[in-house]
């Protein structure tokens, strides 16, 4: 499945791509090709989408993050729904550095 059909699946026609939305496309493309084409998926999408949003860490760490039914899921993990968890696991110095390539966690190990 393609990052664009991903992404109107989970906007539903609506244009609203918030944090909850980006959870769930993750969900759905690790589901769909697996971690490693996942992460390549949405990061290509996110670089064709969304330009300067683009950041290597930050995207593969949700990709890691991410697994099973949706709303069970979600249920199970609500910190997933907090946009700031990546901050539990790195500080802004690491995250900064990651932007272009994966840093690992500095601050906690990804669950």
């Amino acid at each position: 499945m393609s990052f664009d059909a991903l992404l109107d699946q989970v906007t539903g026609g609506t244009g609203r791509f918030g944090h909850r939305e980006h959870v769930h496309l993750t969900w759905l493309a690790v589901r769909a090709h697996g971690v490693p084409a996942a992460t390549d998926l949405i990061g290509d999408g996110i670089r064709r989408v969304g330009g300067r949003k683009y950041h290597a860490t930050v995207t593969r760490a949700w990709v890691e993050l991410v697994g099973s039914d949706f709303d069970t899921f979600i249920a199970g993990h609500p910190a997933l729904l907090d946009r700031n968890l990546l901050l539990r696991h790195y500080s802004p110095e690491a995250l900064a550095a990651g932007r272009d390539h994966w840093v690992a966690p500095d601050k906690a190990p990804l669950p």
